[in-house]
């Protein structure tokens, strides 16, 4: 009886080995020894849970390969798109909670991943959260929710975009960037200190931002060399910004803005995203990846030369047990199966 109470109150309960001594009327070292007879008699056991199916190994792997601090791999069950969103979204939750200290700016693009992650979140310190770029459809939907969720999970200060992602003209975008609300929340752009955004491709269903485009817009990025997109702006294979017909009347930050930002998580997923996910490590600014399996497979199985971090056995910060060392995704709404 003894055993197992001493047992329940220091694993279950959360009492000092001093407390419970005090409460049993027995030495702290006479505690001690009755935890470790628990454990020895399998009265305690001890499993080891890594949230969200990570793979601690490949994740540690694919941060070296690219060169980035940490990378987040995730093992999915299935290859479903929802559920491999669901599941990255677990785990960019997990890691913002791990990350995140008090005060500080946290800034999201929309993405489906990411409405998974807001949903998953359990905790968070105070910290004000900026929304990095507008909604596809309408200004209402989405990403305002996503900005909101987090916030309040956080008890910290939503700061959202009442607009589209791309708008009908430059002019309206023009107006649109003189709203205080939307001038303040573009404002704390520059002061973030953690960015979450999602990777996309430059295809059809590759990015949520395609199909909101025209045909001659998408055609124009392809042939200046786009491969990825991220809050509506296009990047080359060597992570260089991409001009385009549309940058004008898009509602976001610049992506210049990130290389000052302390910590910058990349969201993607899918194979068909290597090319877009290189693209946004070369940029400079990236400091964690995380993706599904099947995308950091296509990432390690790509020659060394052809990978940001070359050497697949150093460079890495290996993360506590639950979680990653460092979805394919883009911004906006629209283009479910994109993102």
């Amino acid at each position: 009886m003894l055993l197992g109470e001493v047992a329940r109150r220091f694993h279950v309960v959360g009492d000092s080995k001093v407390a419970i001594a005090a409460d049993l009327g027995i030495s702290r070292f006479k505690v001690a020894r009755l935890l470790e007879e628990a454990a020895e008699r399998g009265v305690v056991r001890v499993s080891v849970v890594v949230p969200g199916g990570t793979d601690p190994e490949r994740s540690v792997a694919l941060a070296a390969a690219l060169g980035l601090e940490r990378a987040v791999v995730v093992e999915v069950p299935t290859g479903d798109d929802v559920v491999v969103r669901e599941h990255l979204g677990q785990a960019v939750a997990a890691l913002l909670e791990e990350l995140l200290v008090d005060g500080e700016v946290l800034g999201l693009t929309w993405s489906r991943t990411l409405a998974h992650a807001a949903q998953a979140l359990e905790r968070l310190p105070p910290c004000t959260v900026v929304q990095l770029a507008g909604a596809l459809h309408d200004a209402g939907s989405g990403t305002v929710e996503l900005v909101r969720r987090v916030a309040a999970v956080s008890r910290g200060r939503a700061l959202p975009v009442y607009a589209p992602l791309v708008t009908a003209d430059a002019e309206t975008a023009t107006a649109l960037r003189r709203d205080p609300g939307i001038r303040a929340a573009l404002r704390r752009v520059d002061d973030l200190t953690t960015a979450v955004v999602a990777v996309g491709g430059w295809g059809e269903g590759l990015s949520t931002i395609w199909p909101a485009v025209a045909p001659h817009e998408r055609e124009a990025g392809r042939r200046d060399g786009a491969v990825a997109e991220i809050s509506g702006r296009l990047l080359d294979a060597d992570g260089r910004r991409v001009p385009s017909a549309f940058d004008d009347r898009v509602m976001a930050l610049e992506l210049s803005q990130l290389e000052d930002v302390g910590e910058v998580v990349a969201v993607a997923y899918g194979a068909e995203r290597t090319a877009a996910v290189l693209a946004a490590v070369r940029t400079s600014w990236m400091t964690t990846l995380v993706a599904d399996a099947e995308l950091a497979d296509a990432l390690l199985q790509l020659p060394p030369e052809e990978l940001p971090g070359g050497d697949h056995g150093a460079g890495a910060e290996e993360l506590p047990d639950g979680e990653g060392s460092g979805d394919g995704e883009g911004s906006g709404e629209g283009g479910d199966e994109a993102r």
